[in-house]
């Protein structure tokens, strides 16, 4: 297994530069990960930096609270892809989640992958650090069903972020119909295996070299 094909690598403090992106891009081309993800304003940059390789270029939408309007998420998914972006990681509405206003919920996923389809791969970040056991099942069940292609565990903003339970559970919700990313707080080589045995298919890092150089060991 090469652990370079699971890596996202990733920078999205609020704080990154020019310089920063496009040191992450010439990382990613050196060690041959999946994507670089990065803030809508950097889709641009990214995709230039990346041409020529196979590295695709990924953007976070409603990102990273996911209370953005629906129609927001769905102009920022549109325009991310005119900029260049091949995949998309759209935060979920948690709140309308938790109110258990599933169409809502549902809706906000079934109108952005009407932009993605065929276009981009979407992923759905869920957040789990603020959901229950039963809402994280809900949550994969209604993002299967609207069409992503990725369920993801989080935004690495909040409370927390990913844990081998939580893939898990993901993994064994959403079967092989969709991807698992795990994102938030995976440092490390071990880490990473660990996620990568509890059933995911991507892993979202911003220590992507240390995970790297910890499978040199």
């Amino acid at each position: 297994m090469k652990i370079n094909d699971y890596i996202d690598h990733t920078l999205l403090k609020p704080e990154a530069t020019q310089e920063e992106i496009e040191q992450l891009c010439k990382e990613a081309r050196e060690y041959s990960f999946v994507s670089v993800c990065v803030n809508p304003c950097h889709v641009k940059l990214v995709r230039k930096a990346l041409n020529g390789s196979n590295v695709k270029t990924c953007a976070v939408i409603g990102f990273p609270l996911g209370a953005n309007t629906t129609d927001s998420k769905v102009f920022e998914a549109r325009q991310a892809i005119e900029n260049g972006a091949q995949e998309v990681d759209m935060v979920m509405n948690i709140g309308a989640l938790k109110g258990r206003q599933f169409s809502i919920v549902e809706d906000d996923i079934i109108n952005v992958v009407k932009v993605t389809k065929e276009k981009a791969c979407l992923k759905v970040i869920l957040e789990c650090c603020v959901l229950t056991d039963d809402e994280k099942v809900k949550a994969c069940k209604i993002a299967v069903k609207a069409g992503a292609d990725f369920v993801k565990t989080s935004t690495g903003f909040s409370s927390g972020g990913a844990t081998v339970q939580d893939v898990k559970l993901i993994r064994q919700t959403v079967r092989d119909k969709v991807g698992v990313k795990a994102s938030g707080g995976i440092r490390d080589y071990q880490t990473a295996i660990n996620m990568i045995n509890a059933g995911a298919t991507r892993i979202g890092a911003s220590s992507s070299i240390a995970i790297i150089k910890g499978s040199l060991r």
